[in-house]
């Protein structure tokens, strides 16, 4: 169920398109944008939409509920909402107008990318300076006209682009936390460790925070757990010796802290797709070359 007050003025721009089938396998599309004018009495409240929205304020502000919770979407801030779980926005109280950018967009890049725009799955506004994100939006706005191959791309690059400048920002808001110092702490422990033995009670001697709370915040912070991350860093080093050695693989197995070198070549494979020696091999074989047309070609 949708309901709205359209209070925007005439120069208002609201663009809508029907995705292809390619466009909807690419990991972000569009289907509506535009830019709304709008004035003090705008509002749109919807029990759902199979989308997820990103607003982006140029002056004035927004009011944003969703799930209880509530924020105020000042001039230069953007934020993503996703539409699936009722929602509503307007001007903000006391304020005359809300001009603000808005597009629909979706796809398998959008969800990947959430647990970064909603850190504790909360409503986050992200203040982007500069003129960035208008720009971006304009992008967008010029490719809906287009609708070809061309424009399918350069629409999935510019949504990649509005969502990464919103997580890049918001994670460099939280650069000076202390939870991230100590998620950046534990991971040059295991770098500086990664021979030995480590525990997950290790990471948490110093972190003085729960397991649970702990798993989390390296999970937002790094992109995986810390076993996944100590493995992929031990295969790292691997790699090194497997190539720049003739170390056999037992010893780079032990040398690099999985001791049994059957798990290691197990591991190997399963990140690499190749053996320990499939990879040595593949990494020393000498590139054949010929000369053709005044340059080189490989066989």
């Amino acid at each position: 169920m949708l309901t709205y007050n359209m209070d925007v003025t005439p120069e208002s721009v609201w663009k809508r398109t029907t995705p292809s089938e390619a466009e909807l396998a690419q990991p972000y599309y569009c289907t509506e944008a535009g830019v709304f004018y709008a004035q003090q009495h705008f509002s749109t409240a919807r029990t759902d939409k199979e989308s997820y929205i990103l607003f982006y304020t140029l002056r004035g502000a927004g009011l944003i509920e969703q799930d209880g919770n509530h924020v105020i979407l000042s001039t230069g801030q953007a934020l993503l909402l996703n539409c699936r779980t009722p929602q509503s926005y307007c001007t903000a109280p006391g304020q005359s107008c809300w001009h603000h950018y808005w597009v629909h967009l979706d796809g398998v890049g959008v969800a990947a990318m959430e647990p970064l725009l909603f850190p504790g799955k909360k409503l986050t506004p992200v203040q982007i300076t500069g003129a960035k994100m208008q720009e971006l939006f304009e992008t967008i706005l010029g490719q809906m006209e287009r609708g070809n191959v061309d424009s399918m791309v350069q629409t999935g690059l510019t949504l990649h682009g509005m969502l990464a400048l919103c997580a890049q920002t918001i994670l460099a808001e939280a650069e000076t936390t202390s939870a991230r110092q100590v998620i950046l702490q534990a991971a040059e422990i295991l770098r500086k460790n990664y021979q030995k033995e480590l525990s997950l009670a290790d990471l948490l001697a110093d972190a003085h925070m729960s397991k649970s709370y702990f798993l989390r915040l390296f999970r937002r912070y790094m992109g995986t757990t810390p076993y996944n991350y100590l493995v992929n860093f031990r295969i790292t080093q691997a790699k090194e010796l497997l190539v720049l050695t003739d170390h056999s693989v037992t010893e780079i197995a032990q040398q690099v802290g999985f001791g049994d070198a059957s798990n290691f070549s197990t591991r190997f494979a399963k990140a690499t797709g190749q053996s320990p020696l499939q990879y040595r091999k593949s990494a020393l074989k000498p590139l054949d070359f010929t000369r053709e047309a005044g340059g080189f070609m490989s066989k």
